[in-house]
């Protein structure tokens, strides 16, 4: 049996691929047989491509990064001041041998 090898093309070209695809100066057919890459492919990644770029303007993106920042920053203070006591009740009960 002739079996075909996956190819795993690199991001980059992915990406020109989709840019390509999205200024629609040429037909997904005339892409498919230029970069030879399957139809459906190049429709798959300019759905992406398209998917991405709608992301980096929502407002929703900025407000999750902005909260996703401040619950770090406030677990790492918990943690912090959690470590704090640990010690200092590890230290009254003289489970450290001074």
């Amino acid at each position: 049996m002739d079996q075909k090898i996956r190819r795993v093309h690199p991001a980059a070209f992915k990406a020109k691929v989709a840019l390509e695809a999205i200024k629609e100066q040429k037909t997904i057919a005339e892409l498919s047989s230029l970069y030879d890459v399957h139809a459906t492919q190049i429709t798959k990644w300019k759905r992406q491509a398209l998917d991405i770029l709608s992301a980096g303007f929502s407002e929703k993106q900025k407000q999750k990064e902005h909260d996703d920042r401040s619950l770090v920053q406030e677990l790492y203070q918990q943690i912090g001041r959690l470590k704090v006591e640990v010690d200092f009740l590890k230290k009254k009960m003289g489970i450290f041998g001074e």
